[in-house]
């Protein structure tokens, strides 16, 4: 890097000003590690244990009562983990992912018996038919969105849930964000080869926003024929701004849980799980 270079990747971008999970997501390399890591079901990185996703899916599901009478949709799906097995309880399931890496794999790992939908495309845009007794949206990816995103979304999410259907994600807490420092890294090949097959130079720059709530992970790749600049999101919430934004949607919240899984929340957890209604 010289030192413009150096100059404009230290600049504090505002919050949300720039967005390339797409372009991520669908990325041949940095997709296929990706996958990898979603179906690594001992490593909480990329997609919680094998384990936790199946307390989850037995917790949402008894919390929520679905059967094979419910509709249920699966914002962000990836490769099905939990579409998947909330398909085999005999429900009729619609997953949404923008990843085609993702969507491909969820469709030839899906129970024949249980025949789930799944739909390539960014949940923000795409059609989508509605009535569904609860809409899922798991491993934060709620927090990925601007405050505009957020709204358009859950403007859709009120289109599609049925009245008295649930809307069930999970976001950061605010002691996630106090547990973020701002910092500088850099590494020949960050993070292993992650961000490319060939060889690259990588660097990570974290923002910490406290009067907005959000962290930015900002990486520059440089490679010999190409650099790219990722920005990596993330709003933290408390309880009371949550609750807000779902109100101005037309949802109440049923309650709160530490996590996915039904975990009894504490103060501590740096995270949470949210359960609402439409009204």
């Amino acid at each position: 890097m010289c030192f413009e270079q150096l100059e404009r990747f230290n600049i504090r971008p505002t919050p949300f000003s720039a967005y390339t999970a797409e372009d991520l997501w669908n990325d041949p390399h940095i997709s296929e590690r990706m996958l990898a890591l979603h179906l690594d079901g001992d490593v909480a990185m990329a997609s919680p244990t094998a384990e936790f996703i199946e307390r989850a899916v037995a917790w949402i599901t008894h919390r929520c009562a679905i059967d094979d009478a419910s509709r249920v949709l699966d914002l962000g799906c990836g490769p099905g983990l939990y579409a998947n097995p909330i398909a085999r309880t005999g429900a009729a399931v619609v997953g949404v992912d923008f990843s085609e890496r993702s969507i491909r794999f969820a469709e030839r790992s899906a129970d024949p018996e249980a025949s789930p939908t799944f739909i390539l495309g960014n949940y923000l845009e795409v059609d989508v038919p509605g009535d569904f007794d609860l809409v899922l949206m798991a491993m934060y990816d709620f927090c990925a969105l601007s405050p505009d995103q957020r709204h358009q979304l859950l403007d859709r999410i009120r289109e599609w849930v049925r009245p008295g259907g649930r809307f069930v994600f999970d976001v950061y807490a605010l002691r996630a964000l106090n547990e973020r420092q701002e910092s500088v890294t850099y590494a020949p090949n960050l993070m292993d080869g992650f961000w490319s097959a060939h060889p690259y130079h990588g660097f990570l720059r974290t923002f910490v926003y406290p009067e907005r709530g959000v962290t930015l992970d900002k990486y520059e790749i440089i490679e010999a024929h190409r650099t790219r600049t990722i920005y990596n999101w993330l709003q933290h919430f408390d309880q009371a701004s949550i609750a807000k934004e779902l109100d101005g949607a037309g949802f109440v919240v049923d309650e709160f849980r530490r996590d996915l899984a039904g975990t009894e929340r504490d103060s501590e957890s740096s995270e949470f799980c949210v359960v609402a209604q439409s009204r």
